[in-house]
């Protein structure tokens, strides 16, 4: 009678059986040894969600700086186009050549720019002949009221003495003197004045007054027709 486990049948059952146990044995301990390694090794879930949130925190800022900067930027634009706009609506020569540009061509801002500086040039020199012409009539006022207070002081003397008027020289002598000093004058006038071009004319006149018109001329003419007159008269 034959051993059965001398058998070749046998001794493959026997070697199947037990690669079997060691490969079981093998994947007990490597699940051991993983459920003791995953329980010790933290969680790489939580983290991973943190990471996440935390770039997209970041992304989220950076968007906003970069929206609020565009925002601020484009306000400048605007603000600085709306500069210009205001300054080619009142500057009269920026609004003349808006007229005269060809189609939709716009002044440049350089030149709007040029002729804003131009005309607050022109500003100031307007302004500064208005002052002169104001401090002018301010003269003209100052002489006036003297005028005024003096004819006052004419006509309340007159009134106090009424008939010291009655010894008054006529209309007829006063104009006689005015013409006997005026051809006085107008002699050295024609021949001291060129009446060649009004170049000529201008300066001569100024040679004139400075030379004829002194008081002590003056004078000389007035006491020079008064006793002449007074001759006549009496």
């Amino acid at each position: 009678m034959t051993d059965p486990t001398a058998s070749p049948e046998h001794h493959w059952k026997v070697c199947f059986f037990a690669e079997s146990a060691r490969k079981g044995t093998v994947v007990s301990r490597a699940n051991s040894i993983g459920s003791t390694s995953a329980s010790s090794v933290p969680n790489t879930d939580d983290e991973d969600s943190d990471y996440r949130h935390e770039t997209s925190f970041k992304d989220s800022y950076k968007d906003r700086r970069r929206q609020a900067h565009s925002q601020a930027e484009q306000k400048r634009r605007d603000a600085i186009k709306k500069g210009y706009e205001d300054l080619q609506a009142i500057v009269p020569t920026c609004q003349q050549q808006s007229e005269f540009a060809l189609g939709a061509q716009k002044i440049s801002k350089a030149t709007v720019l040029q002729k804003t500086i131009d005309y607050i040039h022109f500003l100031h020199k307007e302004k500064k002949k208005q002052e002169e012409e104001v401090s002018l009539l301010r003269k003209e006022v100052m002489a006036l009221k003297i005028m005024k207070t003096n004819y006052e002081h004419i006509v309340k003397a007159h009134q106090n003495n009424p008939q010291q008027g009655e010894d008054q020289v006529s209309d007829q002598v006063k104009f006689s003197v005015f013409q006997s000093i005026m051809d006085s004058l107008f002699q050295s006038f024609s021949t001291s004045v060129s009446m060649n071009s009004f170049q000529e004319l201008s300066a001569c006149v100024f040679n004139w007054i400075e030379e004829h018109c002194k008081p002590q001329t003056l004078r000389e003419f007035v006491v020079g027709v008064l006793r002449q007159l007074s001759g006549q008269l009496y």
